[in-house]
């Protein structure tokens, strides 16, 4: 273990004890030194290394499945089928994709060269970046960590892993799985909280992978930034779902619950945030979602073990925060139940929630949807982009079978990810980049993307001895300038009648 875990509730004798043992920027910086020995070595870069290490990983979520759902029960009581599908099956799905296409994607890619290097040959080579840092975070803490981590062994980096401490069952599993399975001469993780973080931040990297707030990434990208370290960040945003209404409204409303409430209770960076529809279709659209929550959750569904828990006292407070503001309380058309003792609240939703509220200019990151209406559906784009905080999200959703409007949202509207007709799932497609934009973040990763955000695309060029045309070199006579300028302006005629002059 290359760090204790502060505890909060510790006794201040205990606490100073652990406070000394702390991780600091002296052990992170030995910590990063080693793995650039490793790496300056060699030995992760090759084909064998790599391939041995992304099959130990999937050898670990073959045979460590019950350890890892118990740990994400722990930290966010995940029912077990999310929890297996949305972490374990999908980081199962990035490995077998990597093993499978990991030649492929470290092959040289042949490039076309032209007649002024002629004759050549060219080619861009993948090389990995050298010493990454993934600063993981709690609402998927085993996939987001694991993800971004195949990635970086993929490209042929030693890795530190930073686990959340917010979800601190997975953290330490993850530390001890490392160890079990991993080359830890390559690849560590370090647990903590805010000192070992910080201290990690103060090393010099190759590459960092945040995973988190825009708040937070600030903090990372400043960190980075002094070390001209590039940096993938993975923030999040108000992801809005703007619904039409010539919509099949009961598998638009199912398929939106599948995306707020059954994705770890709208505590995800891609979780619909707000709805946007005209007045007129609102109340339809309350009352199919009404019918479609009763239906998956029960009469009561503050009771219901098919949705995770809110992580936190403090996030369950700040969530309790959005609801009690004066504009908010008289709002609520559905839900609203909550239970302190349990950290549960149940799907709730509030209808024209006033646009200078928290809950329309804040990420919300739990089970709470405030709807907004417009006069006519196009009137969307306008509340999407009126604002910095709500401009640019992780993921856009649009429910229609108007064609045109599939056109008009996908060129009017920019975010990370987009998705028609239903919620998440195009994070499953492994040829699609998964990343943000603006205020959601920079960079992305997942597949390809993944190998490619933690590579150097380095260009080559190939030349020969022979034959070597003194046109390039000076005197600069006028026949050569003439033929210099021939081969530059790529004309075939002017390039043929300058080397007739010549010869």
């Amino acid at each position: 273990m290359l760090s204790p875990k502060i505890s909060c509730t510790t006794t201040p004798l205990i606490a100073e004890i652990e406070e000394e043992k702390a991780f600091d920027a002296g052990e992170a910086s030995l910590v990063v030194k080693e793995l650039q020995n490793v790496f300056r070595s060699g030995r992760t870069k090759s084909y064998e290394w790599r391939m041995s290490q992304l099959k130990s990983i999937a050898k670990m979520l073959q045979e460590m499945e019950k350890d890892i759902l118990d740990a994400l029960h722990k930290d966010l009581e995940k029912p077990e089928i999310e929890a297996f599908i949305s972490e374990i099956s999908t980081s199962i799905s990035s490995c077998k994709h990597a093993l499978k296409d990991l030649q492929q994607w470290m092959a040289p890619e042949k490039v076309k060269t032209s007649i002024t290097t002629y004759p050549s040959t060219a080619e861009i080579v993948s090389e990995p970046l050298g010493v990454v840092l993934v600063i993981s975070t709690w609402n998927f803490p085993f996939l987001l960590s694991l993800d971004p981590v195949i990635g970086a062994i993929s490209a042929g980096n030693a890795v530190v892993l930073k686990p959340s401490e917010i979800a601190p069952a997975t953290s330490s599993l993850l530390a001890k799985l490392f160890e079990k399975y991993l080359d830890n001469s390559a690849v560590r993780v370090v647990e903590g909280a805010v000192p070992e973080t910080t201290a990690l931040l103060e090393q010099k990297w190759d590459k960092i992978l945040y995973t988190g707030s825009a708040r937070v990434g600030r903090i990372v990208m400043a960190a980075a930034a002094k070390h001209l370290t590039p940096v993938i960040l993975e923030l999040g945003g108000k992801c809005p779902a703007v619904v039409d209404s010539n919509v099949n409204l009961q598998v638009a409303c199912r398929r939106i619950i599948a995306g707020k409430w059954a994705l770890n209770n709208g505590q995800a960076c891609i979780a619909i945030d707000y709805i946007i529809t005209t007045k007129e279709f609102a109340p339809t659209l309350i009352d199919s979602l009404r019918r479609e929550l009763e239906q998956s959750f029960g009469q009561n569904p503050i009771e219901t073990r098919d949705v995770s828990r809110i992580v936190s006292k403090y996030h369950f407070a700040r969530l309790l925060k959005l609801l009690d503001e004066d504009k908010v309380r008289d709002k609520i058309v559905v839900g609203g139940q909550s239970d302190e003792e349990k950290l549960r609240i149940a799907p709730t939703i509030l209808l024209n929630v006033p646009y200078d509220t928290a809950l329309l200019n804040e990420e919300i990151f739990g089970p709470l949807l405030p709807i907004v209406t417009v006069e006519k559906i196009e009137d969307s784009f306008d509340v999407i982009n009126s604002t910095p905080e709500r401009a640019k999200p992780l993921a856009a959703y649009l429910f229609t079978n108007n064609d045109q409007l599939k056109k008009d949202y996908v060129r009017n509207v920019s975010s990370g990810g987009m998705l028609v007709n239903d919620t998440v799932l195009h994070l499953t497609v492994e040829g699609l980049p998964f990343g943000g934009v603006g205020e959601s973040g920079m960079g992305s990763y997942h597949g390809k993307f993944s190998f490619d955000g933690f590579s150097h695309k380095k260009s080559v060029l190939y030349r020969q001895f022979e034959p070597d045309a003194s046109v390039r070199y000076p005197p600069y006579t006028p026949q050569k300038q003439t033929l210099l300028k021939a081969l530059l302006s790529g004309n075939l005629l002017r390039i043929i009648q300058a080397l007739i002059a010549w010869f």
